[in-house]
């Protein structure tokens, strides 16, 4: 079953990490489908049934973005506010439309991991911080999965580096 890869970066063509797995998943299209949210909606503008028939077809979702402001970006949180409406991903018999489907983020992170603790400088883990996402996906009965996340962008961008984090990537895609 191939898995649907929704991808929202503003800024795609500039990105170091995001667009080197986007060509990466390419080579593989009999496992993935990619779908670039600004890219097909350049203006922000979501087809609706569109994004819900999408989502429809496929098993395995995972939404990759950098992690920045410690959040998803504006236009992830925008999709997620407009495609997941009452009567087809919540609260009604005929709704939960993605229940049972399985859910995970991989994202880009600037900072080191080590940062993202109790007791260094910004006091909570990555696991923390996506609270609302996983409550989000709960509440849809989804099956929300442990995140991918590859740290540390904004110390080191070298090639090699980058490179580091695609097979990483696709064993984390492989094995959900």
């Amino acid at each position: 079953m191939k898995t649907l890869i929704i991808v929202t970066h503003p800024n795609i063509q500039n990105s170091i990490i995001n667009k080197r797995w986007i060509e990466e998943l390419h080579k593989y299209p009999e496992n993935f489908y990619v779908h670039q949210l600004h890219e097909v909606y350049p203006n922000e503008e979501i087809d609706v049934p569109a994004e819900q028939e999408l989502i429809e077809r496929y098993d395995k979702i995972v939404f990759q973005f950098p992690f920045y402001w410690f959040n998803c970006p504006p236009f992830l949180k925008k999709w997620l506010d407009e495609v997941l409406t009452y009567g087809w991903a919540y609260g009604s018999k005929s709704g939960y439309k993605v229940g049972g489907k399985k859910i995970a983020f991989a994202m880009s992170v600037g900072i080191d991991e080590h940062e993202y603790s109790p007791t260094a400088k910004y006091k909570y883990t990555l696991d923390e911080l996506l609270r609302p996402f996983e409550l989000t996906f709960e509440y849809i009965k989804a099956d929300y999965r442990p995140f991918f996340a590859y740290y540390g962008i904004e110390l080191n961008s070298s090639k090699e580096w980058i490179e580091k984090s695609v097979p990483k990537y696709l064993y984390f895609l492989n094995s959900l």
